[in-house]
């Protein structure tokens, strides 16, 4: 489990399982009369659940105040262990909590893992509440086959798991096993204006790439978006520079609702990935992507060393021999040194150093070497998961169970706050 339980005295674990319980079912007197009973009848693991939900819920404050009365050294509790830089986003004692989400498009490409599932795994180190969701409802605005749908999110699954992503760590789920995303996303669609959804770029260019007029699913898709990340009282979002309007849109509906109803959501705040972009290989003008119909375009992460060769030597630079760093005069040769940078760790200034008399044929070799080393391991191990299916859905399961007892919660409260009850 990614969160940690503090080390109470059994009467005051009881206690705030009682509140827990309280806030859950909402029955002052059962409560009451469970405890006046003899206390709580739970086994320890159920009462790790309470006492996590008591982190996680609308009692993360009372938890807070009882912890503050009791023991000074402990006031940091609900707290994530993300330092001192974070604390800013603490709003009212809520968790300092990281939402994220991938498509499942299979096994992912070289910039999906430097641009987003790197930085997953070190946020996963650092933070106590880290959420990761297999996004299987948004890769509907693109047709897909059922079966082949399917298939994207066991390779998807198998993938960032090879990669180092944790579920001990964090809590890793397919997004269709919540219902409560979609259920929230129409609650939040009603509050959001049409005209600010056809001006996102992302509709505007996907609705061309579709030759139609686009469905509606393909505009409201960032409402679920904004729901996917509010159903947690999310804080932190990593997003991509081509995700930031909508996580601009995410927040604006955070805080529609919040002046409707009263302070409810944490206003989501963006995690930049530092990771230059990725380019295409073959036209530096764009960025990689799976749907490139050039198939030396996208390196994937479990390409074979022959195949990462012939990409890159395919790759387009220009007629300058000279290694240099220069985006905008030489796109080409820019993102093979971005590449390099990103899978060695080095920075842009060690990495053209170390290209000091190299030319552009023999250092497209060089990086070649560098993403092969760098995947090896990871092309090695989704390959043994890709042959445990069992295990793959169990890790899905296991993770979307866990998002529930977060989500139910939050979620009756929404509903109450509606007017649904």
């Amino acid at each position: 489990m990614a969160f940690s339980v503090p080390s109470y005295s059994k009467s005051l674990y009881k206690e705030l399982c009682v509140r827990a319980l309280w806030g859950s079912k909402g029955c002052k007197a059962q409560v009451e009369e469970e405890k006046n009973a003899g206390g709580m009848k739970l086994s320890d693991k159920k009462m790790e659940s309470r006492a996590v939900r008591i982190m996680v819920c609308e009692e993360e404050l009372l938890l807070n105040r009882h912890i503050n009365g009791h023991q000074k050294a402990t006031s940091t509790v609900g707290r994530s262990n993300c330092g001192k830089e974070d604390q800013d986003l603490n709003l009212n004692m809520v968790v300092d909590r990281i939402f994220s989400g991938i498509q499942p498009t299979g096994t992912p490409h070289l910039g999906n893992y430097l641009g987003a599932i790197q930085n997953w795994v070190n946020l996963q180190r650092k933070c106590s509440s880290v959420l990761y969701s297999i996004m299987d409802m948004h890769s509907l605005t693109m047709p897909k086959e059922p079966a082949v749908l399917r298939q994207n999110i066991l390779d998807t699954t198998a993938a960032i798991l090879a990669c180092g992503i944790d579920p001990k760590k964090c809590f890793l789920f397919r997004q269709s096993l919540v219902p409560e995303h979609a259920e929230l996303a129409w609650i939040l669609g009603c509050l959001t204006n049409v005209p600010r959804l056809l001006r996102l770029p992302q509709w505007k260019m996907k609705r061309a790439s579709q030759n139609s007029e686009g469905t509606v699913g393909l505009l409201t898709y960032p409402v679920l978006q904004a729901a996917d990340i509010l159903l947690y009282k999310s804080t932190r979002v990593p997003v991509g520079e081509d995700q930031v309007l909508h996580l601009e849109l995410a927040q604006d509906i955070a805080q529609h609702f919040n002046k409707k109803y009263g302070e409810f959501f944490p206003v989501p705040k963006a995690i930049l990935s530092t990771t230059k972009k990725i380019k295409s290989l073959r036209d530096p003008s764009v960025k990689m992507s799976k749907s490139d119909p050039q198939k030396l375009a996208t390196v994937n992460i479990a390409d074979s060393p022959d195949e990462i060769v012939l990409k890159f030597r395919k790759a387009v630079t220009d007629f300058t021999s000279e290694v240099t760093y220069d985006p905008a005069a030489r796109p080409g040769v820019s993102n093979l040194v971005s590449i390099h940078a990103a899978v060695t760790g080095l920075s842009i200034e060690e990495v053209l150093h170390q290209a000091t008399g190299l030319d552009t044929a023999h250092y497209k070799m060089v990086v070649a070497e560098s993403v092969i080393q760098k995947f090896a391991p990871i092309r090695n191990e989704i390959k043994k998961l890709q042959e445990d299916k069992s295990h793959l859905i169990k890790v899905l399961d296991d993770g979307a169970e866990k998002a529930k007892e977060l989500a139910a919660p939050i979620y009756q409260e929404i509903r109450r706050l509606v007017g649904f009850q």
